[in-house]
């Protein structure tokens, strides 16, 4: 199946591939997006955020980690809820949570080959910081195909899908939203991107929460896999095939299908 398939229900039908005929720009969300959910680099976050708020609150683990999820659910990360509620320095919980050990992901030559065959600016747009996402696309090899990188703090701490962030990310890079694209692994973040009149595409992952929103209608596009997405449309552009290689056994690179989120994600 194509692997740039539109979704018809959102009115952009035509010929496979068209919304992606003059996009200039090209905005990637960094965690369980440029690498797969399965390197479970969550779980490390997680645990330092637990710990953190175990120590700065005095309280047990278990207790730390229902509060996380209360943070969480309630003010989008848990960051701006501890922001909200405790007033903390954002800086020194971010420095924390993301000391982790970025072995479980594997250096990234297809996804390296795919950026570089896409014509167009690529950018990263994350609820992280500019020093995690550095980390993160050194460690993969492809911090050489991005212009710039978007963090929570040039959002003022403000997490997606807060649309001021979006705003400020369009003025940051001068973006024309009708030119630009935004990749994404939780659905719901695509809203603000679609409303700017991005063209979207969510990145169907193995995590139920990032679900949240896939079926609605500024969800234009549905990919299984990052790597031979942007493999199919670079080659389409340049009107030729282009068979890439991928990792065995990572979501983001082994296989390929897209559906219309009219089916059940």
């Amino acid at each position: 199946m194509s692997a740039i398939e539109p979704i018809s229900r959102t009115g952009r039908a035509g010929s496979p591939g068209a919304d992606f005929a003059g996009i200039e720009t090209w905005i990637f969300d960094l965690d369980n997006t440029l690498y797969p959910a399965s390197c479970n680099l969550f779980d490390q976050i997680h645990r330092r955020m637990g710990e953190f708020i175990a120590e700065l609150l005095g309280v047990e683990l278990d207790e730390a980690k229902r509060l996380q999820k209360i943070y969480f659910r309630e003010h989008g990360t848990t960051l701006r809820g501890l922001m909200n509620v405790h007033n903390i320095d954002p800086t020194r919980f971010l420095d924390h949570v993301h000391r982790i050990d970025l072995a479980p992901i594997p250096p990234d030559a297809a996804l390296g080959a795919a950026l570089a065959a896409l014509p167009g600016r690529k950018l990263v747009f994350t609820n992280g910081t500019v020093r995690h996402a550095e980390n993160i696309l050194a460690h993969l090899g492809i911090e050489g195909h991005f212009a710039g990188i978007f963090d929570i703090a040039a959002c003022g701490y403000v997490p997606k899908p807060d649309p001021a962030g979006y705003d400020a990310l369009v003025r940051r890079f001068a973006i024309v939203p009708a030119r630009a694209a935004m990749i994404e692994d939780m659905a719901k973040n695509l809203a603000p991107a679609a409303a700017l009149g991005m063209t979207t595409v969510w990145l169907r992952g193995t995590i139920d929460w990032a679900r949240e929103g896939a079926e609605a209608a500024y969800v234009h596009h549905v990919a299984e896999a990052l790597t031979p997405f942007l493999a199919e449309i670079a080659a389409r552009r340049e009107g030729r095939a282009m068979p890439i290689d991928t990792p065995e056994g990572l979501p983001h690179g082994a296989g390929l299908s897209a559906t219309s989120s009219a089916k059940s994600p």
